[in-house]
This record gives C-alpha cells, sequence and structure tokens, in this order.
C-alpha cells in the first residue's frame, strides 16, 4: 500500500479475513528497516540515519528494464525524471517512516528525491548492448527525510555500468559493490553488507544472490507472520525472524521451505 487509503483497505480486508500480511525484501526491507532498528538499539542520541547500495547493473539480466524503466543508455534529461524515483521511491517512503516511528522522530511532511547521472565519455559494451558516449551509465539516486530541515534519514542507490568511461569518474571505492548501514549516534555505528552481489560478470547470472536473500527473507518471515495477529505486520509487530541450520527439519537451503533452488 502507499497511501492511508489504500492501507486502511488492507487493513480491513485482514481483519476480515483473520489473516496477516508482512511487506519484506531487502532494498527496500532488511537493509532500510530491519537492520538500521535493530543497531538504534546499541546506542543512544540518533541523530542521522543512513543506508545505502552500490550495485553494478551489469549485472541485471533484464534489458528491458535496465534500458526503458531504469533508463541506462538514454539521454541525461530523459533520466532527470526517472520512474524509478517514484517507483523505489514509494517503497523507501515507508521504510523512512518505519524508521521515524521506531525512534520517535516526527518528519517534515516532504521527503525531497534527487537524482544524478554519469555519461559515457567513450562506448561501453554491457550485457544489454553498447551504452553510447553521453548516454547515462551511472545513477545515484537519493531520498532523504528531515525534521525541522534537519536531514534525520538518508536512503541512497548508486548504479554503475562498471567503473570505467564515465564522467564524473564514479567507483565503487576499495570496498567494491556492497549494502552500508550507518548510524551517526552514540556511539556511531556502520555495517557494510557484502554477498549479496554476483561474485563476477562471468558467474551464472540466473541465480544472483541478491534475489536468493530476498526470496529466503521472505520464507523465513512465514512463521512469525503466521503466528502474528491479524493486520498488516511490520518489523517493528514482528520478532526477529531466523533462517535455519543446514539440514534442520524446518527448512534450510535443500531441506525443506528454505530451498529456493534456481532462484
Amino acid at each position: 500500500p502507499t497511501s492511508a487509503a489504500s492501507v486502511a483497505e488492507v487493513q480491513a480486508a485482514c481483519l476480515e479475513a483473520g489473516v496477516s500480511l508482512h511487506g519484506t525484501g531487502i532494498n527496500p526491507g532488511g537493509v532500510t528497516e530491519q537492520l538500521p532498528v535493530l543497531l538504534s538499539g546499541w546506542c543512544g542520541d540518533v541523530r542521522h540515519v543512513r543506508a545505502e547500495e552500490f550495485s553494478d547493473i551489469r549485472t541485471y539480466d533484464s534489458e528491458f528494464v535496465v534500458r526503458e524503466i531504469m533508463l541506462f543508455g538514454k539521454p541525461p534529461a530523459e533520466a532527470a525524471t526517472s520512474p524509478m524515483l517514484g517507483l523505489l521511491g514509494a517503497g523507501f517512503g515507508q521504510s523512512i517512516d518505519l524508521i521515524a516511528e521506531a525512534l520517535g522522530w516526527s518528519l517534515d511532511a516532504d521527503k525531497p528525491a534527487t537524482i544524478e547521472t554519469a555519461v559515457a565519455t567513450a562506448p561501453i559494451d554491457t550485457p544489454v548492448g553498447v551504452l553510447e558516449p553521453g548516454t547515462v551509465a551511472a545513477q545515484r539516486m537519493t531520498w532523504q527525510a528531515t525534521v525541522d530541515g534537519e536531514p534525520v534519514v538518508t536512503v541512497r542507490v548508486n548504479w554503475l555500468m562498471g567503473t570505467e568511461h564515465l564522467d564524473p569518474a564514479w567507483d565503487f571505492g576499495p570496498e567494491g559493490e556492497r549494502f552500508e548501514v550507518e548510524l551517526d549516534a552514540s556511539p556511531p555505528l556502520s555495517v557494510t553488507l557484502h554477498g549479496l552481489h554476483p561474485p563476477s560478470l562471468d558467474d551464472d547470472l540466473s541465480r544472483n544472490p541478491g534475489i536468493v536473500a530476498t526470496a529466503l527473507h521472505c520464507v523465513n518471515a512465514i512463521p512469525a507472520v503466521v503466528a502474528a495477529e491479524p493486520g498488516i505486520r511490520t518489523y517493528l509487530d514482528l520478532p526477529m525472524m531466523p533462517g535455519f541450520a543446514a539440514g534442520a527439519a524446518g527448512g534450510g537451503a535443500g531441506s525443506g521451505p528454505g530451498d529456493v533452488g534456481g532462484a
């Protein structure tokens, strides 16, 4: 649900049917909701929360999505009004609201969203075709929430088609592809997640680790969601949702509901 009216409609349907509903995932999801709230329990005086993705889009195996929705290979002026700002913003906006609810922030009404682009300076050969010079070859999108005009939550994605022939000359830094969660707090905390991206472009991209993790996060939530009271249930309503040990009777890869095979 993306509006108060649709939330109320779904909530009413859940209560009428006696069922619980939980929206999960990785980003938006665990990286932008579960981890920030968990880490906040280890500190006080939280002043700012940042959740950020760094991904090489050459591993995203859908030419139509990459070119026609994400707008790689398009003129920068066209990408400036990217539909991804709204599509992802709907989810990230809910993540921001959840963090604010958990930490006790009363947010300003506006959540500004911005997009920056880097263009190809030479032809870039990618799995979805050649990106011509002057067209979009990297994007940085940011969603932010403020309190009295001061930023308190920032969610950002950095999507690059490799790191060569870009203007500006963006790169992933020494950490490579990753997800980061950082709290400006007392004490300050930061976590960097590796392993949710394919190890290399030469690996079998039909089994993207991030897609597998998204599916398993959903599967592993089933016991808690089934046991929950009827209604929409967020991370703030549910207990910790562990996975299963290899070979355990309840699940785990190759042993039951946790096996997503060729996801």
